[in-house]
C-alpha cells in the first residue's frame, strides 16, 4: 500500500469514529506513523482528505449498485436488487453516510456536490428501470421523473432508522413491504 492509500485508510477510520470536525491532522499523522508534512504533501487539508474518501466511497457504492442491477433480468428485480443493495452497503460506507446526514457539514461545497451527484445518479438509474418496465408493459407510470423522485425519497426515509438509530433488525422485511406498495399499490383491484 502506498503512502497516500495508507493515509486515507487511517483517516477513514478516524473520521468514522470522531467525525470531520473533531479529527485533526496531528491525529491522522500519529496513527499513520508519518510526519504531518507528509500528509500535507498528499492533501492540502483534512477537508480535502475527507472529500477524497467521500468520492471513493461513492464510487464503491455506485459499483455495487450497478452490479446488483446487472444481476437482475426484470425491472422489478432490478429495483428490488438496487434497494436492498443500497441499504446494505450504505451502512458499511461510514464516511459517506456521515457526509450525507451530518448537518454540520452542510456548508462544505464538496459535501453538497456529493449529495447532489449521488441523488442525480439514483434518479437516473431508477428512472431508466422505470422506463424499461413501462416499455415492457409491466409498470403503469405517468411521469418517470416524479416516480423515481418519490422512490428516492422513500429510500432516504429508511436511512435514518438504519444508519442513525441503528435499527436494522427488520430492515429487509420493511423494504419488502415498501416494494410491495411500490409495485402493487394499496388500492384493491
Amino acid at each position: 500500500m502506498d503512502k497516500k492509500e495508507q493515509i486515507l485508510k487511517v483517516a477513514r477510520n478516524i473520521f468514522a469514529k470522531f467525525g470531520l470536525k473533531k479529527t485533526t491532522m496531528d491525529e491522522i499523522a500519529k496513527l499513520a506513523r508519518m510526519g504531518k508534512s507528509t500528509l500535507y504533501y498528499y492533501f492540502k487539508s483534512k477537508e480535502s482528505m475527507f472529500s477524497e474518501i467521500i468520492n471513493k466511497e461513492s464510487q464503491i457504492l455506485k459499483q455495487k449498485l450497478t452490479e446488483a442491477i446487472g444481476q437482475a433480468t426484470t425491472p422489478q428485480q432490478k429495483i428490488r436488487n438496487y434497494i436492498i443493495t443500497r441499504m446494505r452497503h450504505m451502512k458499511e460506507l461510514i464516511n459517506y453516510n456521515t457526509a450525507l446526514t451530518d448537518e454540520y457539514l452542510d456548508h462544505y461545497l464538496f459535501i453538497e456536490n456529493a449529495r447532489k451527484n449521488f441523488t442525480q445518479y439514483e434518479m437516473d438509474v431508477i428512472k431508466d428501470v422505470l422506463i424499461e418496465g413501462k416499455n415492457q408493459n409491466l409498470f403503469f407510470i405517468e411521469d418517470a421523473d416524479s416516480t423515481a423522485r418519490m422512490i428516492i425519497i422513500a429510500l432516504k426515509a429508511f436511512e435514518y432508522p438504519l444508519l442513525i438509530e441503528n435499527r436494522s433488525e427488520n430492515i429487509e422485511e420493511e423494504i419488502g413491504l415498501m416494494l410491495n406498495i411500490i409495485f402493487k399499490g394499496i388500492e384493491v383491484r
